[in-house]
């Protein structure tokens, strides 16, 4: 980081968006921790994914489980990190508990070895912290999944977020109730002050929905904020856990939210809720006039989603709704 005087110099940023100049905002730190155990031939390209964004307030930090492939050397080998060890730990949670605790950014998140980032996604995260310190956490409209070779082969609109919808199960989907997308994890950052008021801490006695947990505590204590930009995605090789353990995952989920009262939707609303979506579609509905969004609201066929556009020139907070 570049001094001025006796006192360190923030980076600022000033970034060119359809020829205008943005005005100079103060850029948060952000950390960002990467578990990793025999990832050797994805490890350096999700590194890179990071990296070569250039973001001047980077922390990076990986926990390797101790690999037995090439894993080491490509560490090894790769400037800029903050830090990296190898050395066998109790799973993927675990490494990144470790890993956060090594960390001082503003901002957190997580990239596993085998998946990526998009060019922008550190600068966008970073302005919109910057810009709105009501964000307290936040995720994308459009979550994306790589091939085997990092092309990305599929964007979608999840929609919005909402806390309601979230411990009724609206981002479990595959249980057999009417659902809508998962909180993609590559793509959801969070301010450190929101991890600790959380407890920062994962829970290390799940296996594969830990992610999961983290968010419904999130949700306990702030709204997650969506933005209309693909942030990241995840990487669809055949060799992940994920690929192995859908079945797993969804059960660990599910727990969760039967920890803290979940039943199951159903009736009028679950139906209506289910033919809507069939009937329109997944698109967003931040432009329905308010007073529509509000009605729809009071009869809790909708729930208010909280996201963060671009118009003009620069990020706007705007009201979407969850069908």
């Amino acid at each position: 980081m570049a001094r001025e005087g006796n006192r360190e110099a923030v980076p600022m940023s000033g970034r060119i968006y359809n020829g205008r100049l943005m005005s100079a905002i103060a850029l948060p730190s952000i950390s960002l921790v990467t578990p990793s155990f025999n990832q050797g031939r994805f490890l350096e390209q999700a590194l890179r994914s990071i990296h070569d964004q250039r973001y001047p307030r980077l922390e990076h930090v990986v926990m390797d489980g101790g690999s037995t492939d090439d894993s080491r050397a490509i560490l090894q080998r790769f400037e800029g990190l903050a830090s990296w060890t190898s050395e066998p730990d109790g799973g993927q949670y675990d490494a990144l508990e470790r890993g956060f605790a090594r960390t001082t950014g503003e901002v957190m998140g997580w990239l596993n070895a085998d998946d990526l980032h998009t060019p922008w996604t550190l600068w966008v995260v970073g302005e919109v912290f910057a810009r709105f310190p009501q964000v307290e956490w936040l995720t994308t409209l459009y979550p994306i999944l790589w091939d085997a070779n990092g092309r990305a082969v599929q964007v979608g609109y999840g929609g919005g977020f909402n806390a309601r919808r979230f411990r009724r199960g609206h981002n479990l989907p595959g249980r057999g109730w009417f659902a809508g997308g998962f909180v993609q994890q590559e793509s959801t950052f969070w301010r450190r002050s929101l991890w600790e008021r959380a407890g920062a801490r994962l829970d290390t006695s799940l296996s594969l929905a830990g992610d999961f947990e983290l968010w419904a505590r999130f949700f306990e204590h702030a709204q997650l904020w969506a933005v209309a930009a693909p942030l990241a995605g995840f990487r669809r090789h055949g060799d992940q856990k994920t690929a192995h353990e859908m079945d797993g995952y969804l059960r660990e989920a599910e727990g969760v939210l039967r920890r803290r009262g979940f039943t199951p939707p159903g009736g009028f609303p679950a139906f209506f809720r289910r033919n809507l979506t069939r009937a329109f579609g997944a698109r967003p509905l931040f432009r329905i006039p308010p007073r529509v969004g509000r009605t729809l609201t009071r009869l809790k066929l909708v729930q208010p989603a909280p996201v963060c556009v671009w118009r003009d020139g620069g990020w706007e907070l705007r009201t979407d709704y969850v069908i």
